[in-house]
């Protein structure tokens, strides 16, 4: 799967970004879809306007991370893997038997979205399993992406020469544009378009990048580790129904 956002949509982590890094843009004349569509013959792509690019293939997948990809209401979500407790988990969203894994996490961020209880860190922390999703809210031009706590899927982030954030569970597809600006998603983290990138199960603390670097001493993108000394300010949700900022109550 891949997903290219716009900085105006999703602004990527300076930690990510690595100087001199023989990235290219990801989006200029369809440059990266392209070469995903040349990859994966009979893919599909979803143009996502000025905001970026959706796409994914169901060939050549691992059946026990199977990739699922759905629309509802302008929310378009990507998820691989599986859920251990989807039947709490419909039970609690209010969702009916045939709902699967990525409508229950469309339906988890409208929660959210429309003033849900719960906070974000609380609604990814509480889907048991081995995932990863990448989901767009093209109405309020919103993102929301999540890796599990043990990184159990396969999945990678860079930033490319225009500053847009790609996303796919493949480490080629990243860097094809990204170059060395790139690294393997933080697992046990969420990244939101108003909230940037936080730990779910560290939500009070803040996120520390450290330079990664490789075999051959180059330095390549960051890994982003808690820092225990850095506490986050406090948020409660906006009681205010406002789609823009109801991810900073992490």
């Amino acid at each position: 799967m891949l997903a290219i956002f716009d900085k105006s949509v999703a602004k990527s982590p300076e930690g990510l970004q690595t100087p001199e890094s023989n990235s290219v843009s990801a989006l200029k004349d369809g440059f990266l879809p392209q070469h995903f569509s040349s990859v994966y013959p009979g893919s599909v792509t979803v143009n996502l306007g000025p905001s970026g690019v959706l796409a994914y293939s169901l060939n050549q997948q691992n059946f026990l991370l199977p990739r699922l990809f759905a629309v509802v209401d302008d929310i378009f979500c990507l998820f691989q893997g599986h859920l251990d407790n989807v039947a709490n988990l419909k039970q609690q969203y209010g969702l009916n038997k045939t709902a699967n894994e990525v409508i229950i996490v469309i339906e988890a961020y409208r929660t959210l979205r429309d003033r849900g209880p719960y906070s974000a860190a609380q609604v990814v922390r509480d889907f048991q399993g081995k995932f990863t999703f990448i989901l767009f809210d093209s109405g309020a031009k919103t993102t929301f992406i999540s890796a599990d706590a043990d990184g159990s899927v396969p999945f990678f982030w860079g930033t490319d020469a225009d500053g847009n954030l790609v996303l796919s569970d493949e480490t080629e597809t990243v860097t094809k544009s990204c170059g060395i600006s790139s690294a393997p998603f933080p697992k046990g983290c969420f990244f939101t378009t108003s909230g940037g990138l936080s730990s779910f199960e560290h939500p009070l603390n803040e996120l520390k990048p450290v330079p990664r670097v490789d075999s051959s001493g180059q330095v390549c993108g960051a890994t982003f580790k808690v820092d225990a000394d850095a506490k986050k300010e406090p948020t409660g949700m906006p009681r205010v129904g406002s789609a823009a900022n109801w991810s900073n109550d992490i």
